[in-house]
């Protein structure tokens, strides 16, 4: 199997060493956080790979699954600045990106400053963005994109790294404003939350209700992580790898797809973005669990939750009871 080449400045040794390092380094804030948040190691690994690929996540579960304690508890073990805004109906682009206010001087002097909003942070959480009008989605729709605000016609550069974990309520859709296609394809992966089992449940039962509690810490800082994304960018990947996320990708979109159950239940597929995604998440996937390069076993494994977002069924689907997860499941066979 042949694989991308590093370049001569750095010798294969020397970069393996590095990720090695990181592995490491990132196994370790896995299990600081997997003492704070009880039940969801899935739901963890899934979040630092997309911090580790410089990626925004969609946190999909019902309330009292912790989302909004993960996020807290990934600002500070990562050493990341982090904010929450409450997404409403009533939420407007100037309350999340800022505004200029106008000034005066003790001399009489007028002139506008720009205050900025909670989006000037490097983890934003956006709790139920499916609540926010258009509008206020679009808003975030640029920083998420550019990493920059506009106002007034001047340009904010938000602080690197900056994620969003946008969470959603799957529960209660009324007064919701669906996420258009464009803004679900900026998130890198769609993370689904369900119930702890009984024995984590138990454990969170136990260790949050008494008079000590485990608090997190930090392991890394703003400057380690950026330098963990660029570390991530520079892991070789296999030719065999990178043709089935290829395959895999292409075989979701109905009119290219040779698979029958694509071209008879999928009203539209993924798009190069989420070749895009993969290519990313199997990297980091390899990093957190201490390997050199992605295998087949990774594109299998976050298939999932890259591709569920970026594809929609048809009204066929739904008559014979397909379900998204079954036609991924079915995309991912040849590689199983």
């Amino acid at each position: 199997m042949s694989q991308a080449v590093p370049t001569a400045a750095e010798p294969a040794q020397e970069l393996a060493s590095k990720i090695d390092l990181l592995g490491e380094k990132m196994a370790t804030v896995r299990d600081r956080m997997g003492r704070i948040i009880f039940g969801q190691s899935q739901v963890i690994d899934q979040t630092i790979i997309t911090l580790l690929a410089g990626g925004h996540a969609l946190v999909i579960g019902v309330p009292g699954l912790a989302k909004t304690r993960m996020v807290e508890t990934l600002g500070v073990v990562l050493g990341l600045s982090e904010k929450r805004v409450q997404f409403t109906p009533d939420l407007m682009p100037a309350d999340i990106l800022g505004s200029e206010v106008l000034e005066e001087s003790d001399t009489g002097k007028r002139s506008f400053r720009f205050i900025q909003g909670p989006v000037f942070c490097q983890v934003l959480m956006a709790d139920e963005i499916n609540r926010a009008s258009p509008r206020t989605q679009s808003a975030l729709l640029q920083a998420m994109q550019e990493h920059e605000v506009s106002i007034a016609g001047q340009r904010h550069p938000l602080p690197a790294p900056f994620h969003v974990l946008a969470t959603q309520n799957p529960l209660e859709q009324e007064g919701t404003y669906p996420l258009p296609e464009a803004q679900l394809d900026r998130f890198l992966m769609q993370i689904d939350i369900t119930y702890p089992d009984l024995a984590s449940e138990r454990g969170m039962l136990i260790a949050t209700t008494g008079v000590d509690e485990e608090q997190p810490t930090e392991m890394m800082t703003a400057d380690e992580m950026l330098a963990a994304q660029r570390l991530l960018r520079r892991m070789p990947v296999g030719e065999t790898v990178v043709d089935a996320i290829l395959k895999l990708v292409r075989s979701g979109r109905p009119d290219v797809s040779d698979i029958d159950e694509v071209r008879e239940h999928v009203a539209w597929g993924p798009g190069p973005r989420a070749s895009q995604a993969i290519m990313m998440a199997v990297r980091g996937r390899a990093i957190l669990d201490g390997r050199l390069a992605p295998s087949l076993d990774d594109v299998v494994h976050l298939a999932g939750p890259i591709l569920r977002h970026r594809m929609a069924l048809n009204f066929a689907a739904r008559a014979d009871g397909v379900d998204i997860d079954q036609v991924i499941e079915r995309l991912c066979a040849p590689f199983a």
